[in-house]
């Protein structure tokens, strides 16, 4: 029988910054501190403008399709329990092939390891090269029927790659979407996944928190 690990959590999320990148087009994200003690306020208030879609984050299937789930209508399962880290190596995107070579499962959580978490990605600027999916490998997903995927950069589509076209195949394939993961203290194989993005009515997605920690048997 398969249990947690009582081993530490490992997160696997970005800290959110005013100097993290952001998808072109986005907005410009801005946290900024706007009442301050050491300036005789009562308290320090911090205030935060950002996309829905800056730093790690879940994508909603509304992110594409209108009329369809917001990110508030979120199966807690989809992005909670086993999960499975793979490595996908490679200066290209990730292709079905490399995929293939996982064998991904019906209903799996799958974390996808790429060359963006060789470097702390969030503290560079944008980077038009990430690794991402091809249409062919979204494609590939969406017939293995997996229940979620996660990719370490902030799209799940390469930047050169037909990005709403891979995302609708995902997200109409029921596959939810976790972007702009760090993966690169994450060794491959099965972990517990806890990642849950906040409850923003109707939203096309939300930030997240995303944590994994070893899955063992005993």
């Amino acid at each position: 029988m398969a249990r947690p690990s009582s081993t530490p959590w490992l997160d696997v999320s970005i800290p959110l910054s005013s100097a993290m990148p952001h998808y072109p087009g986005d907005p410009v994200p801005e946290i900024k501190r706007v009442q301050a003690l050491e300036e005789g306020a009562e308290a320090n208030v911090t205030h935060l403008s950002l996309s829905a879609h800056a730093g790690t984050h879940v994508d909603a299937p509304v992110h594409f399709f209108s009329g369809r789930a917001g990110i508030d209508e979120l199966p807690l399962d989809a992005t909670m329990g086993r999960a499975r880290v793979v490595h996908v190596p490679g200066e290209g995107q990730v292709s079905a092939e490399a995929l293939r070579a996982h064998d991904p499962r019906p209903g799996e959580r799958l974390l996808l390891r790429t060359r963006n978490s060789d470097r702390r990605w969030w503290e560079l600027p944008f980077q038009e090269s990430f690794a991402g999916l091809t249409r062919e490998a979204a494609d590939f997903l969406a017939e293995r029927r997996v229940g979620c995927v996660g990719v370490d950069y902030l799209s799940v589509a390469g930047f050169h790659e037909d990005s709403p076209a891979v995302h609708r195949t995902l997200l109409d394939a029921g596959i939810w979407i976790i972007e702009g993961l760090y993966l690169g203290e994450a060794a491959p194989g099965d972990y517990e996944l806890i990642c849950l993005p906040l409850r923003v009515a109707g939203s096309d997605g939300a930030p997240a928190r995303a944590l994994l920690r070893p899955w063992t048997r005993g």
